[in-house]
């Protein structure tokens, strides 16, 4: 293994515990109401793992990774009757005192990853040839790595690692010219750390920062973490500077209360600062599968009979 989280010839689906990467795709599929569009939706769903080979593997040091996640309508039409993640519901929008976190439409989602634009790029053609027809295109994001893994306002993007499969995608656009109008010591104490080195900073006692509001406590004095690969993304030109959110979790609910935290306050109306100047366009929730699982959710409905219900069991992710 390269460092201890990727096997160079382990290169497959459902990756989620890749390394983080240079670039990635994240991209936000409906599909369509039809029979047809159902079987050509799970055709591709079983060719996921097929095509990331086949990609991957013209440059093994690309670490080309894909992870399919499901939305609850689509799973289901996928599996009708069959065992369902206990936590897997639609996105529920959140109306802050002064911002909001809109609830948007998703069935499918592809989290695309690699060191090299070409090689996802080439699996997206790909993936989208297979689903062309039956299904629309309510996001696509192509995002990249920001020197030593900042965001576009300029720090370092905060990655927590724990165990799961739920997944949550938002989509965030910046004000930078009025966040970049703030001197530094105001925005290290709307982040919660410094901008520098990326030291973490007490808050505050009239107002928690982003850094704060984000943490969930377990209880007993630790914390609730989730696996974060936030990328940036920006079109200079039109103007357009933002952060693609994604978070993984083995449940739902620590994203759930993180975001109602930010959004909501705590105290109530203590709102994550960050917001004034970060814009939420988008909110959806999935599950991601292990392999095994999607494959089987692949079947056609006769195959599927065939099998034994599939397990739900969660897979762990890098820790």
């Amino acid at each position: 293994m390269s460092d201890g989280r990727w096997s160079r010839v382990g290169i497959d689906a459902q990756s989620v515990d890749a390394p983080l990467s240079r670039v990635a795709i994240f991209l936000v599929l409906v599909a369509g109401p039809t029979d047809d569009d159902l079987a050509t939706v799970r055709e591709a769903l079983g060719a996921v793992d097929d095509l990331v080979k086949t990609v991957g593997f013209r440059d093994l040091d690309g670490r080309l990774s894909c992870i399919a996640g499901i939305g609850s309508a689509l799973w289901d039409r996928l599996a009708p009757g069959a065992p369902r993640p206990a936590e897997l519901r639609p996105f529920a929008p959140i109306d802050g005192p002064a911002h909001r976190a809109p609830s948007t439409p998703g069935d499918l989602l592809f989290h695309i990853r690699a060191e090299r634009a070409d090689l996802c790029f080439e699996l997206e053609r790909l993936l989208l040839g297979r689903l062309r027809g039956a299904i629309t295109v309510a996001d696509e994001v192509h995002a990249f790595r920001y020197f030593d893994a900042r965001d576009l306002l300029g720090f370092v993007d905060g990655t927590a690692f724990a165990g799961g499969s739920y997944v949550v995608v938002q989509k965030y656009v910046h004000d930078l010219d009025a966040w970049n109008a703030l001197d530094t010591g105001t925005q290290e104490a709307i982040i919660g750390r410094t901008k520098a080195d990326n030291i973490e900073l007490d808050d505050d006692a009239a107002r928690p920062s982003h850094k704060s509001l984000a943490t969930i406590d377990d209880g007993a004095g630790g914390e609730l973490d989730i696996l974060r690969d936030n990328m940036p993304f920006g079109r200079p030109a039109a103007g357009e500077f933002g952060t693609y959110f994604i978070g993984y979790a083995g449940r739902l609910w620590v994203i759930e209360q993180m975001l109602q935290r930010m959004f909501l306050g705590e105290p109530p109306g203590r709102y994550d600062r960050i917001l004034d100047f970060s814009t939420a366009l988008t909110g959806t929730t999935f599950f991601v599968p292990t392999n095994g699982l999607l494959q089987r959710l692949a079947d056609p409905p006769a195959a599927a009979a065939a099998r034994q219900p599939p397990s739900l069991g969660i897979g762990s992710l890098r820790g």
